[in-house]
């Protein structure tokens, strides 16, 4: 499976669109305030690999769903609720190609 931010694929010729996919990770561990400036941020750092990788893997199941071999014009999102929650949504077009 092909991912990319990219719009084309290089080298190849996309044939066919099949739709738009997503996935979407949320870091359910709550990260807690910290006295200490520099722990808080590698604990929100962490939380945000943590989310961005099963974001990815969602939208790579959703991809493979619709039987695709690859996912250009990636999009990621990530945001940072009140609560401390880290969120991710990636979205981007399932294509196949030649």
């Amino acid at each position: 499976m092909i991912l990319t931010t990219t719009n084309t694929l290089e080298g190849f010729k996309i044939i066919e669109y099949k739709g738009i996919v997503s996935g979407i990770g949320v870091n359910l561990q709550k990260q807690t305030l910290s006295f200490s400036i520099k722990k808080y941020n590698l604990a929100i750092a962490e939380g945000m690999e943590a989310a961005k990788e099963l974001a990815f893997k969602n939208l790579e199941k959703n991809a493979n769903d619709l039987n695709v071999g690859a996912v250009v014009g990636i999009k990621v999102d990530i945001e940072l609720t009140a609560s401390n929650f880290v969120i991710v949504s990636i979205t981007g077009t399932a294509v196949n190609f030649a």
